[in-house]
């Protein structure tokens, strides 16, 4: 949909008191289960709980949770960024 809402880091609203990491260099991550697969769009910012789950905002707005488990994490980042940022 041409006319839907861009998030930025900037909307991102955060009351848990958990650190976010910068993901905005990413065009897409994708998380394989045994059983299936899991592709956020454009992922923004970044929390890895203690339990080893992701929490990932997107530019969609959304809030994504990705419990531990994925045998594959890959990601592709845009033209000119790190491969590996932290």
């Amino acid at each position: 949909m041409a006319d839907e809402k861009k998030f930025t880091k900037k909307d991102f609203l955060n009351e848990s008191g958990l650190e976010f990491k910068d993901l905005s260099d990413e065009l897409f991550r994708v998380y394989e289960f045994p059983d299936m697969e899991v592709k956020i769009e454009e992922p923004l910012l970044l929390n890895v709980s203690a339990s080893g789950g992701h929490r990932v905002f997107d530019s969609q707005g959304n809030s994504n949770y990705i419990p531990a488990g994925w045998r594959r994490l890959y990601w592709r980042v845009k033209e000119n960024k790190s491969n590996f940022a932290f």
